[in-house]
């Protein structure tokens, strides 16, 4: 994380009474976030997701898009929602966009004669950011 160092004031400014003792400022985070969604075109239901099918399922479509050494990428999985097939991820911020294109591009796996994908909902530098977007889709659609 590359932070600036940190910069102290001892004279109030002339307009306000107030002292700035720190100030830090975050210009590039280590890490990425992506938020994925498990979902299947031929049926209505959700299918079942866990870490290690999530896991599965990502290192298949990072190997097909990037070969081994997309295969290879470090994903850290945050959290895996079973009920609803959702799922956050951690990649490193330099590898986000090929970890995007990866999941995009990927067609799916056949899992009881059926197709199962995994779509990408949302991706940022700031899982701040992405957390409140959750129900924004129903506001424009």
């Amino acid at each position: 994380m590359d932070l600036d160092p940190p910069t102290t004031s001892t004279q109030p400014s002339k307009s306000s009474k107030s002292q700035v003792l720190t100030q830090t400022t975050i210009r590039s985070p280590p890490f990425s976030y992506a938020h994925l969604s498990l979902s299947s075109p031929s049926s209505s239901h959700t299918p079942h997701l866990d870490a290690l099918t999530t896991r599965s399922y990502l290192s298949a479509a990072l190997r097909q898009f990037l070969g081994d050494t997309g295969a290879s990428m470090a994903i850290d999985i945050l959290l895996v929602n079973a009920t609803n097939g959702e799922c956050w991820v951690r990649v490193p911020r330099e590898d986000l966009g090929a970890f995007a294109a990866a999941v995009t591009a990927y067609p799916g796996h056949l899992v009881q004669g059926e197709e199962v994908l995994m779509r990408v909902v949302g991706c940022g530098d700031w899982l701040g950011a992405l957390v409140g977007k959750e129900g924004e889709g129903e506001v424009w659609g």
